[in-house]
């Protein structure tokens, strides 16, 4: 009787994305998916080490499953990626019931180190990071669906201070273009029409001197392909070559996810951000001058160390000159190992929150702002999924990223329609389907 299996994913894109790639590990081995975490031979959490407040959701579920694996001795519970990298030894210590530990650079083993656990029956840990592996010999098993994430790179090299990935997913390294055009067409030809490029930092991807741009513009030639996005990128690695390439093929989505984190210069380079706030903004408004319509979406941190309240202004009126049309905002969270948890002078949580809601405040006005110049255009929507609202209504996004609700008639899942837009209300557009 095959095996069974069941993973529960938190964090980033390339969490989920690693999570494909495990199942696809997995059932080439004879393992089969469990409907429910408690049917399951072997349990997996992929985690994530941002943030506390991903590693408290991790502890959670852990306890959940060890409720299971006291009905069931013999069920496998296994911690994956970021925190099971940074965080072995308390793991292991803490809940002496992980079976398995395994870090990002580890997957391939996994159904090796299985059987040794099965033999030994003792904890498998097996964190090495690696300079070379990318997976790209290894197809990722996907939910049938609409967009299909591409892993394109791993690691990071920028060593920001707040920020633990160089040290849960190693040093950047990227695969070679062939192996991800074949997984590109391999998406389109299982029925996916928007795939979304992964990597740390993926517009420093650097193959044999191919760059982000170049691999851009030979994903786009693929047949039946509607669509192509990317995230996260690099201020610093945002070129005009990127741009014009963005700008030359409708099928590449005109929406930048460009993350500022602080407005102040003292806090960019004791974050080790690499840019200052004037060369972001000048960046912001070169994007929209070569990207047409282009949407800009970013990431905020307050309350980082020895932040100021004139230089948290600070970061406000970066908000108001650039008019991001999002914003995931955070405040600052210690992880430890990094250079940012040195620093004395940590702000008080009460102060974190104060600031964190007047940022969101703000973001919630400059998203209605931007999206009120949508109204009364004709947008190009790929229809993804039914309405909350209402059954007779679908939700798509335009290629800039909004979310756009109009009622579905004849519409099906991924037809690419005009929509006439009526009206922006808070962080969604809405309108009236154009008649073929």
């Amino acid at each position: 009787m095959n095996k069974t299996y069941f993973i529960e994913t938190y964090g980033c894109q390339m969490n989920v994305a690693d999570s494909e790639l495990v199942k696809g590990i997995l059932n080439n081995e004879g393992f089969l998916p469990a409907a429910t975490p408690d049917s399951a031979d072997a349990l997996f959490v992929n985690t994530c080490a941002i943030r506390e407040h991903a590693e408290e959701k991790v502890h959670s579920l852990l306890g959940n499953f060890y409720r299971f694996k006291k009905n069931r001795p013999e069920m496998v519970i296994g911690v994956l990626g970021c925190m099971a990298q940074s965080m072995k030894h308390d793991l292991l210590e803490s809940k002496p019931y992980v079976d398995i530990v395994l870090g990002p650079d580890s997957y391939r083993r996994l159904p090796r180190i299985l059987k040794r656990h099965e033999k030994d029956q003792i904890s498998q840990v097996d964190t090495t990071l690696s300079r070379f592996e990318v997976y790209e010999d290894l197809f990722p098993n996907r939910k049938k669906g609409i967009n299909a994430w591409i892993s394109i790179m791993r690691g990071c090299d920028k060593f920001c201070s707040f920020c633990i990935v160089p040290f849960t997913r190693g040093r950047e390294r990227s695969r070679s273009l062939e192996s991800i055009l074949a997984e590109v067409e391999q998406a389109v030809f299982d029925g996916f029409v928007e795939i979304t490029l992964l990597g740390q930092n993926v517009n420093s991807y650097n193959y044999k001197d191919i760059r982000f741009h170049q691999l851009l513009e030979e994903v786009a030639k693929i047949q039946g392909l509607k669509r192509i996005r990317y995230t996260s990128p690099h201020p610093q690695d945002i070129t005009n070559d990127l741009l014009i390439t963005m700008a030359n093929h409708d099928n590449i989505c005109n929406h930048v996810h460009l993350p500022l984190q602080a407005g102040s210069d003292r806090i960019l380079k004791r974050m080790n951000r690499t840019y200052s706030r004037d060369q972001f903004i000048q960046l912001a408004k070169m994007i929209r001058e070569v990207v047409p319509n282009c949407g800009i979406s970013t990431d905020i941190i307050v309350g980082f160390p020895g932040e100021t309240d004139g230089e948290f202004k600070k970061t406000l009126d970066v908000m108001e000159e650039v008019k991001f049309d999002s914003a995931f905002t955070f405040k600052y969270s210690p992880r430890r190992g990094t250079k940012a948890t040195e620093y004395e002078d940590q702000i008080i949580d009460k102060v974190k929150q104060m600031r964190l809601e007047m940022i969101i405040a703000a973001q919630k006005f400059h998203t209605l702002e931007r999206n009120q110049h949508y109204v009364d255009r004709i947008e190009s929507v790929l229809a993804e999924k039914e309405s909350k609202r209402s059954v007779n209504q679908l939700a798509g996004r335009t290629d800039s990223n909004k979310w756009v609700i109009f009622d579905k008639e004849d519409v099906q899942i991924k037809d690419m329609v005009p929509v006439h837009i009526l009206e922006a209300k808070g962080i969604s557009l809405h309108g009236q389907l154009l008649k073929k």
